[in-house]
């Protein structure tokens, strides 16, 4: 008996469903995916919290004497307080600081790192890192350099659970949304931004995903 293979027809039917499956669940992989790495992300901030809190213990309680990428590599934007400007050539990266606390540089790699042209909320200040702001400046993390210039205690906080100390550098990577440019105009900045999602280490360190509204909320809670 002779054997009958598949028609042409037949073949672009499957092919046709296979297709459709891939469109429905690509999508879903995807999120997922994203998902998965702001999670790991998340741990990260909370690992880097643990690190704060067994610095200060060894502190008096007072805040790491380290800063961030923006600080260390723009550090006009401290220009107008000039008893801070004045530290920052001394003063070691955060992650170098807290090192010993960690014992593991990758803490401070967000896996949805993909790297930075601008700052979000200042598009005109550069600070170019790619392929990721890990790989060229050792942190996908902003540090709130303020606490440590203003030399403030732990428990002296007055909302702990509600003002910030860390964040990724950039909202674009937990939001699958373009990075920010310098040539972004007023409208689509303010379109892109208001997509964006950040993940948060408070300062009583617990950590949460926010949007940007939200992360200008715990930016806005006095430290003092």
């Amino acid at each position: 008996m002779r054997r009958k293979g598949f028609t042409l027809i037949e073949v672009l039917v499957v092919i046709a469903i296979i297709a459709i499956l891939a469109a429905f669940l690509f999508p879903v992989f995807a999120k997922a995916k994203a998902r998965s790495k702001q999670t790991a992300c998340l741990s990260n901030m909370k690992q880097i919290g643990t690190a704060f809190a067994l610095y200060m213990s060894d502190t008096d309680d007072l805040f790491p004497n380290g800063l961030d990428a923006v600080d260390k590599f723009q550090p006009m934007i401290w220009e107008s307080e000039p008893e801070f400007f004045a530290q920052i050539p001394d003063m070691p990266l955060l992650s170098d600081l807290l090192q010993p606390y960690l014992k593991n540089r990758e803490v401070f790699h967000s896996p949805a790192d993909y790297g930075l042209k601008v700052l979000d909320d200042r598009p005109w200040l550069p600070l170019v890192a790619q392929p990721s702001v890990y790989g060229k400046f050792g942190s996908s993390y902003f540090y709130r350099t303020e606490l440590t210039f203003r030399r403030i205690y732990h428990s002296s906080l007055p909302q702990p659970s509600e003002s910030n100390m860390m964040e990724t550098a950039s909202g674009a990577w937990h939001a699958g949304a373009p990075l920010m440019d310098e040539s972004i105009q007023p409208e689509e900045w303010q379109k892109r931004i208001m997509t964006y999602r950040y993940n948060l280490l408070y300062t009583d360190f617990h950590a949460r995903s926010v949007s940007f509204a939200q992360q200008n909320e715990a930016w806005a809670v006095p430290i003092q």
